[in-house]
Formats: structure tokens, C-alpha cells, sequence
């Protein structure tokens, strides 16, 4: 499985710069093509390697330096696991973002994921994809809410949730993951995030929206705001904090690590409507925007 994790830059440490701290690789890219292209490759039958004990570790210190701005010091920690980290500007808008992906499509590294960070604002807020393509469009949605608000980060698992073996690439149930590894060192910093999923509606399911502080059963004031949000835009929500909703998430490995951080945390399931093309999905976008906003002003 391959990990893609965009991160707003994170100045919030360092007394350096952005510039001063900048990456020395540079690409101008567009990135939604980037990132959805990659993603676009990923199958159930497609091959995962979890990495071990040691790599995660050394992938820990690695992206806790460039959360840290010593973006230097990330590469040099990162290039012995197949890692690099990139300055890139996006030919759309201009903006910047720093990532860190594998340097060879076909290395174990590939199957970890990528890191991206808005190089051009503090770091605020992560979006958490741990299921793309499997959860159909939650890809596309973590890359539109990366782009449209400033001060944030995207987490993207690059394998489906099928791949490897015996469950190894669910990574919203593993703590052996690359992905698992990068959601911790921001949640060491107090960094909020997003969790998106996706799921079918049917009888016992017939919401658009399933909003959940995933471990935690108390729900934080941007959780209610969220879903006061989505209903006033007419979509039925299930609300993890006083209903009895389906998929709350309360198994999900990364959850649990914010909840024993104290980090905030929602976990969200959408229905395709909410996730894919149409006014639904729109309004969707809109509120879970709203939601990052608030997390900026923070």
C-alpha cells in the first residue's frame, strides 16, 4: 500500500522560513493529476509490504523533521527507506506543497504512501484517506479539501484496502503502517484530523452522512457543527454521539491514538451521493471545508 500524506507547511516549530527551509528538489506539477493518477493504479489484487520496525521509526523522525521545517534533515533521514521529499507548485493555483514519496514505483517504499504539505501557510489541520478507490472518491475528496483550504495536510493510503494479505492493507485497523506512522507524529503535535470513508446506503444505512469521534463517544463542537451543517443542507446525518449509527469507527486504530493524545478527531462516512459528483456531494465538500476552516482560525 502506498501512504500519500499532504501537509501544509510546518513553520509552526521551526525559526526558519519556508524558503530557508525549502526541499532542494522542485517540480511544477499539477497536482490533482498527481496525486489521482497515482491513485488511479491501485487494486484489490495489487501488492502491499508493510513497513517493519526499524523503517517505521526511521519514517517517524523522518516526517517529524519536515513537520518540524529542517526539510534537509527529512531527506537525509528519509533517502535510506527509498523516500525523498519534493517542493512542488501547482500549475492551477501556484500554491506549494511538500511531499515525500518513494523515488521508485516498483520498491517496497511505493507501497508505504505519499506526504504532501501546503508549503505555504503553518500547519493546522490533516485529511486522513485510508481507503482509496475502495471507498470510491474519497481520494478525490481529500485532494479538493487539500486544495481549497489553506493550512493543511493530506494523508493518503496508496493501495487498496484489499491488497497484500490477510487484511495487511486496512489501514484504519493497522498499526504496522506507514500510514498509521505519519497520522501519530501529527497527532503528537496536536494536529486535528479528518478521517474520510465511504460506505452504500441501504435499510439499516439509509443516512448520507455518519459523523463520529471515532474512540471517543463525547463529540467535540466542530463534530456537532458538522452535522448541523450537513442537515440544514438537507442530508440526513446519524450523529456517533446520541444516536446508534452503523460504522462509527470506534475500532479505528487511529481514533484510538487521538483519543490517547488528546488530539481531535472525526471520523466521517459518506455515501456515494455525498462523496462523488452532484449537489449533495457539493454541499458535502462545503461543510467538511468549513469544518478545516475552523480548525485553521484555531
Amino acid at each position: 500500500m502506498v501512504l500519500t500524506v499532504a501537509l501544509a507547511a510546518c513553520d509552526t516549530t521551526s525559526s526558519e522560513g519556508p524558503e530557508q527551509s525549502a526541499p532542494r528538489a522542485r517540480e511544477l506539477v499539477d497536482l490533482r493529476s498527481r496525486i489521482l493518477d497515482y491513485t488511479a493504479d491501485l487494486t484489490a489484487d495489487g501488492d502491499y509490504s508493510a513497513p517493519d520496525d526499524d523503517e517505521r521509526e526511521r519514517l517517524a523522525e523522518g516526517v517529524g523533521h519536515l513537520l518540524d521545517g529542517d526539510a534537509a534533515e527529512s531527506a537525509r533521514v528519509l533517502d535510506p527507506l527509498g523516500l525523498a521529499v519534493t517542493r512542488l507548485t501547482d500549475t492551477d493555483s501556484g500554491r506549494r506543497y511538500d511531499e515525500i514519496a518513494a523515488t521508485r514505483p516498483d520498491s517496497d517504499a511505493a507501497t508505504w504512501g505519499r506526504l504532501y504539505l501546503n508549503a505555504d501557510s503553518a500547519l493546522r489541520w490533516n485529511v486522513q484517506v485510508p481507503h482509496p478507490v475502495s471507498d470510491r472518491d474519497t481520494e478525490d475528496l481529500g485532494v479538493r479539501l487539500l486544495e481549497g483550504t489553506p493550512s493543511g495536510s493530506l494523508i493518503l493510503a496508496g493501495a487498496h484496502r484489499k491488497a497484500g494479505r490477510s487484511g495487511a492493507a486496512d489501514v484504519a485497523h493497522r498499526e504496522d503502517s506507514a500510514f498509521h506512522t505519519v497520522v501519530e507524529e501529527l497527532q503528537k503535535r496536536g494536529v486535528p484530523g479528518l478521517q474520510l470513508h465511504g460506505f452504500t446506503r441501504n435499510s439499516e444505512r439509509p443516512y448520507r452522512a455518519i459523523v463520529s469521534g471515532g474512540a471517543a463517544q463525547s463529540a467535540p463542537a466542530e463534530a456537532t457543527a458538522l452535522a448541523d451543517r450537513l442537515e440544514a443542507d438537507g442530508l440526513r446525518v446519524c450523529r456517533g454521539w446520541s444516536d446508534r449509527c452503523p460504522l462509527e469507527g470506534t475500532a479505528n486504530v487511529q481514533g484510538r491514538s487521538a483519543e490517547r493524545r488528546h488530539a481531535p478527531f472525526l471520523h466521517v462516512e459518506l455515501s456515494s451521493a455525498a462523496r462523488g459528483d452532484g449537489r449533495d456531494a457539493d454541499d458535502t465538500a462545503d461543510a467538511l471545508a468549513d469544518t478545516l476552516a475552523t480548525w485553521a482560525r484555531d
